[in-house]
């Protein structure tokens, strides 16, 4: 499907009177806003388009089920005190913006070559990525802030599933809670994966609901692995990145997988 045939299915379902809508034709972008606020959401259409011969009327379920509760969040007040266990961190790659479309720093940490930590309040049905503006009217300190997140991140379930391709061993972390990619912070789980590893252990965060290991025995399994982490990162809702990681040392390196099979360190 076209970008612009998608343009005209989304702006049939997200017409409402408050919101204005607005379809950047070169950047094959559509920006549906509130029409007092001017706060919004911005939809890269190309690469919607793609997943909607696949998904199709599932995807535009989701996005207007996104961008409806994404309105609503940015329309209404929020506090973090009194909210302190919602608070959590979410992966995102480092070419995510760092300010908010009004000009406010968001809160954020590095992470990896690849990734950057990010800190939200969980609304239930969605989450508002919080600007150092908003933590600071707040009363809320940073280190205080960061220390919530991690615990609160601690006590998120983790429920797994298992693969096995010739002799390699793949597990899969998919609560759809917003936070399966954030659990790759989870010192403790990373160690206890590594510990019953009988190969190399990569570990992959594809997009925002997934957190994938990789107990990695044979050529196969590195072959295996690309093959997987591109296919999720293609069809992610908020894809992160298609560049597993070994995990070695407590220290996570992202790393290339050639055609020949064989990892190569992104630094060599």
């Amino acid at each position: 499907m076209e970008s612009k045939e998608l343009k005209r299915l989304l702006e049939n379902r997200l017409q409402a009177p408050d919101r204005t809508m607005v379809y950047d034709r070169e950047k094959e972008t559509l920006r549906i806003e509130n029409s007092q606020s001017k706060k919004g959401i911005t939809l890269e259409l190309s690469g919607l388009s793609s997943r909607y011969e696949a998904e199709k009327d599932k995807l535009i379920d989701q996005i207007v089920y996104y961008v409806d509760h994404a309105l609503r969040v940015m329309n209404s007040s929020q506090r973090l005190v009194g909210m302190e266990k919602h608070i959590f961190p979410v992966m995102r790659s480092t070419s995510f913006p760092t300010e908010t479309s009004d000009g406010k720093t968001l809160l954020y940490k590095e992470h990896t070559a690849e990734t950057r930590i990010y800190y939200a309040l969980d609304l239930a049905h969605s989450y508002r990525l919080i600007d150092r503006e908003f933590m600071k009217n707040e009363g809320v300190l940073e280190d205080s802030l960061f220390e919530m997140a991690e615990f609160n991140l601690r006590s998120l379930p983790i429920e797994m599933k298992e693969d096995h391709v010739a002799d390699n061993v793949f597990t899969f972390i998919n609560h759809n809670d917003g936070y399966d990619a954030s659990r790759i912070l989870n010192k403790t789980l990373l160690d206890d994966m590594a510990a019953k590893s009988k190969g190399d252990l990569a570990v992959s965060i594809p997009h925002q609901d997934v957190l994938i290991f990789a107990d990695i025995v044979n050529k196969r399994g590195y072959d295996v692995l690309a093959q997987m982490t591109m296919q999720f990162f293609t069809n992610g809702n908020i894809p992160i990145t298609a560049l597993p990681f070994i995990y070695e040392n407590g220290k996570l390196n992202p790393i290339f997988i050639l055609a020949k099979n064989r990892p190569v360190d992104e630094e060599d």
